[in-house]
């Protein structure tokens, strides 16, 4: 059994000191820089875009866990796999044809992500499953950092868990929201692989700590429960 994978999001780290916080993720015990693109429409947020981006990839020496909150990210495919994301999430609701674009994100050499909001049924995956690498769970409502865990998520990663194994997929889960120390044992409990976290890391006084007691949390739970 792999170990919890968890991916700090630079939403939350301060944008005056970003290549600080990219370094600290670089030397911590995290393993994705988690990294959400919010358009304004999708969501009502905006985020930032592509020199950010690029900035981040020239000074991050860990992946690059790209999350799209926008409409229409088959624009966007070539454009940040040439800024160096190593995973591209997309959202299920803004799709019309998700098999053709997680496969051209599969050819620009991605992983492929499949991101659902708290609405959506895990089982609108089920025809796509085995081609995905990641399903993100969203645990708030996407659009803003900081806001309160959403509850019915676990009963969502326990299906989606049934659903990866009933298809024999390579899935990971990965979880969105929300996350903190509270209720990170009980998600990998409920199956989840992967934990973004962003407030609960960055606005603490020694986030690399954080993220370190996070991550064996998590990691000696696994060990002793699986």
């Amino acid at each position: 059994m792999s170990k919890t994978k968890i991916a700090p999001s630079l939403l939350a780290a301060d944008f005056g000191n970003l290549q600080r916080d990219i370094e600290m993720v670089n030397e911590s015990d995290a393993d994705w820089h988690h990294i959400d693109i919010m358009d304004g429409v999708f969501v009502p947020n905006i985020s930032y875009g592509m020199p950010v981006v690029k900035t981040i990839a020239k000074h991050a020496t860990k992946p690059l866990d790209v999350h799209l909150m926008i409409v229409d990210p088959d624009r966007y495919i070539k454009t940040f796999a040439e800024l160096g994301a190593t995973h591209l999430t997309v959202h299920y609701e803004a799709c019309t044809h998700l098999h053709r674009t997680i496969q051209a994100i599969k050819a620009e050499g991605m992983k492929a992500g499949v991101a659902l909001n708290p609405h959506t049924n895990v089982n609108l995956l089920k025809n796509v499953i085995k081609d995905l690498d990641i399903a993100l769970i969203m645990s708030v409502n996407p659009g803003f950092g900081g806001q309160s865990f959403i509850e019915n998520t676990y009963e969502k990663i326990h299906n989606l868990k049934e659903l990866i194994k009933e298809s024999d997929a390579p899935t990971l889960i990965e979880v969105d929201g929300g996350v903190n120390s509270k209720n990170a044992k009980a998600l990998i409990k409920a199956g989840a692989d992967a934990l973004v976290a962003g407030s609960f890391i960055f606005n603490t006084e020694d986030p690399k700590q954080t993220i370190s007691e996070l991550k064996k949390s998590t990691d000696r739970w696994s060990i002793f429960e699986l």
